[in-house]
């Protein structure tokens, strides 16, 4: 049965969108037509980013600033996008941080909570606002991006990789409680090459090089495949699912 194409004019939110992933995701879906709401901590790179898609693709763009991990601010972005639209149609969960720290005794109560709130937190504020929000209008579609680390943690993420892990099973339980008309679900990506992969030595990516599959990384427009097909009407049976989009490098199951 062919596939007919995802209807354009969906309005699409992308938190951490300015840059990385977020970045690829914001241009492929503005290149097929649909309106893009750029959300980061900073505002002036989500205004730079969405007067490029505005003037490239000809769509409607805007950037609105958001730090995830403060409730308040998870609000005021659904509030600006209902005002702004009237509607969500997608949402993807994609903002995150793991900050380095020296050693798991030196973890402090202040970086603990940053990273439970911006990988956790925040993204559990949004994704019941936009579902409800959804549920009230004509369904969409919420894609929550976690993290292999969520399945092999490594000593120097633990609080990142319980968020990620976190993270999962709220997209289970999100996706019952959202059901029938709103579909959550979750990708896990792997080592991709972004801004944040410039602090990684050539021996950090030779060794996740070497534990994957296919023996590299990821480049960013790899993740966008994963993203479009679970906020498509081809994944229209799927919803509570956790893809891994990491080159084959974590084998342990979603």
């Amino acid at each position: 049965m062919a596939m007919t194409a995802d209807p354009a004019g969906r309005v699409v939110v992308v938190t951490g969108g300015s840059r990385g992933l977020g970045r690829e995701m914001c241009r492929s879906f503005a290149a097929d037509g649909h309106r893009i709401v750029v959300a980061s901590r900073k505002v002036e790179a989500c205004e730079k980013l969405a007067a490029e898609l505005r003037s490239e693709f000809g769509v409607e763009a805007i950037g609105v600033a958001c730090h995830v991990g403060r409730w308040q601010d998870c609000d005021a972005l659904i509030d600006r996008v209902l005002a702004e639209y009237g509607r969500i149609d997608v949402l993807i969960n994609n903002a995150g941080m793991s900050p380095l720290y020296p050693s798991l005794g030196e973890i402090s109560e202040e970086l603990f909570d940053k990273v439970i709130g911006v990988n956790l937190k925040g993204a559990f504020r949004l994704a019941v606002r936009a579902g409800e929000a959804m549920q009230a209008g004509d369904g969409g579609q919420i894609v929550n991006v976690s993290s292999i680390a969520a399945v092999v943690p490594a000593v120097g993420e633990l609080p990142y990789a319980a968020a990620k892990s976190a993270l999962n099973t709220i997209t289970l339980g999100l996706a019952r409680a959202f059901g029938p008309t709103v579909r959550v679900n979750a990708v896990m990506p792997g080592m991709f090459r972004t801004d944040i992969s410039l602090a990684w030595d050539e021996e950090m990516i030779a060794h996740g090089s070497a534990d994957a599959a296919l023996k590299r990384i990821g480049e960013p427009h790899e993740i966008v495949g994963a993203i479009r097909y679970l906020t498509g009407e081809g994944s229209s049976f799927t919803t509570g699912s956790v893809l891994k989009v990491d080159g084959g490098m974590a084998w342990s199951p979603a």
